[in-house]
């Protein structure tokens, strides 16, 4: 007769049985003491999930204030970016990419989570955004519910009041990007402000130049660094490593060696039009009345429009440098093969186009932003895809690129068709939002613009790629402008609360 000892069991599983067959026995021991393992590993994963591949790693690369006057876009432009244009050889450039919003705290947030400006009200670079939106989930608060390691440093949220936009619990480990190293005093030596404001500008960030000596004491050597420590270590965990290049945004800072090119004797200027603000709509005129024109009045009165010029094409080669060591470091990692990598800037940039000089409007040169996807063994090489696609599509893209489940949130569409096609049907426009009421509708040939007051910009980017010219008065167009408007957002949330700080804003 066999007798199995209740001391051998655990204590809830404890059973004293006898049996007259030892086989029969022995078969309720191996029965018996496979249901205690199972009890005692209550957490165990399901068979099937233990063989499920790894998820691939996500390597997320924000860039601040990069517009379309690069090498990336076109050959001809005078902006040197090899090192991206070396990164758009491994997948999809999204020649027609469009920010949600002008400005980087709201085309960020509206990035990150997937919400379009007006559904949430985020409209300012003061919109607190976390307390209007405090159940919104982020891009990597998606991955780290689903099993991802969130890493990143730099500008990813805005970086106003000392980074107090950004968002702890949207990652496991955080760098905030690092202060400028201020010069001895202001390089471009202006000290007044021209046309319609008081005081004198400061070295933040109205300031530009060969600065600093060192390329280790910017901001964004400083972010690569962090990046490249965390890629050269083992990681059990799939990760999503979110990366924020500051440059070329202002002060317009870049080391003395990223100026070589860019000789102010043969420096290539924007093509500007004279009078091109002649047949702008009141609502387009209260945007540039409203978008700081101060900045473009001051650099022109004290003619250093070239040399501000420079100092941004500069910056955005700088920019360029240290996504080149980051790539580096990722193709020298365990990493390198199975990495997804997606690449965007928050919005474009002006440079002296319709008298105006920074974000904050809804035309063509500040709403288009660089947009590329790398995803081993769905995109396409070396692709250039032309239809019109909006940041917002980044959230659902990656979240079908790495098998995760759906944000049911979301107000983008997943690219993976033109990933995979670069030429597919697409039929949708994209949709920048300036401030409550103001939208631009973008289709593959036009761009509408529908002002808060009723007013009305259209654009033909097959003979008007500048968008010199307003079609909108037009009764040739009036049947463009009904289609396009049928894209303008059905709901104008209220602007949310700004942030009360009594920090800089910069």
């Amino acid at each position: 007769m066999f007798k199995l000892k209740s001391a051998y069991l655990p204590a809830d599983c404890r059973i004293i049985s006898i049996f007259k067959n030892r086989r029969i026995a022995l078969l309720a021991v191996v029965l018996l003491l496979a249901v205690c393992s199972f009890a005692q590993e209550g957490r165990a994963e399901p068979i099937e999930s233990q063989t499920e591949p790894r998820k691939p790693n996500v390597l997320f690369i924000a860039v601040d204030d990069l517009n379309d006057w690069t090498t990336l876009h076109d050959k001809a432009n005078p902006i040197r970016t090899p090192h991206i244009e070396r990164l758009a050889r491994r997948g999809v450039l999204f020649t027609h990419a469009y920010c949600s919003a002008p400005a980087c705290n709201p085309s960020r947030v509206a990035t990150l989570t997937g919400l379009c400006p007006s559904s949430t009200g985020v409209y300012g670079n003061k919109s607190d955004w976390r307390k209007a939106l405090p159940r919104a989930v982020t891009i990597p608060q998606h991955f780290m519910a689903h099993g991802y390691l969130a890493v990143g440093a730099g500008k990813i949220f805005h970086h106003h009041f000392n980074n107090a936009f950004h968002d702890d619990a949207s990652f496991d480990d955080f760098q905030p990007l690092a202060k400028d190293p201020a010069p001895p005093k202001k390089l471009n030596g202006i000290t007044n402000w021209v046309g319609g404001r008081g005081g004198g500008p400061t070295s933040e960030p109205f300031d530009w130049g060969a600065w600093p000596p060192d390329e280790k004491q910017t901001p964004d050597a400083k972010t690569v660094d962090y990046a490249c420590r965390f890629l050269k270590r083992k990681h059990d965990k799939p990760f999503f490593l979110a990366v924020g290049i500051f440059r070329p945004h202002s002060p317009w800072y870049a080391p003395p060696e990223n100026f070589a090119g860019y000789e102010l004797d043969k420096l290539v200027m924007p093509e500007v039009l004279e009078g091109d603000t002649d047949d702008l709509p009141s609502g387009g005129l209260k945007v540039l009345r409203e978008g700081k024109p101060f900045l473009y009045k001051t650099i022109v009165a004290n003619n250093q429009l070239k040399e501000a010029i420079q100092a941004y094409q500069a910056c955005a080669t700088f920019a360029d440098k240290q996504i080149g060591r980051l790539l580096d470091a990722l193709g020298n990692s365990a990493y390198g093969k199975d990495t997804i990598i997606v690449l965007w800037s928050d919005h474009g940039f002006h440079l002296g186009e319709k008298n105006h000089w920074e974000k904050f409007a809804l035309w063509e040169k500040t709403t288009r932003s660089p947009l590329i996807f790398v995803a081993p063994g769905v995109a396409r090489r070396g692709a250039r895809c032309d239809r019109p696609v909006s940041l917002l599509d980044i959230y659902p893209t990656l979240i079908e690129l790495c098998g995760l489940s759906a944000n049911a949130s979301l107000e983008g569409v997943s690219l993976m068709p033109l990933l995979k096609n670069p030429q597919a049907q697409w039929g949708r426009p994209a949709v920048t939002t300036w401030g409550p009421g103001n939208h631009s509708v973008r289709s593959q040939r036009w761009r509408y613009i529908k002002y808060e007051d009723g007013s009305e910009e259209l654009y033909d980017h097959r003979n008007d790629l500048h968008e010199w010219t307003n079609l909108a008065g037009r009764d040739e167009h009036k049947k463009v402008i009904l289609e396009l408007r049928k894209w303008l957002p059905k709901k104008d949330a209220r602007q949310v609360a700004d942030m009360v700080s009594n920090l800089s804003p910069y």
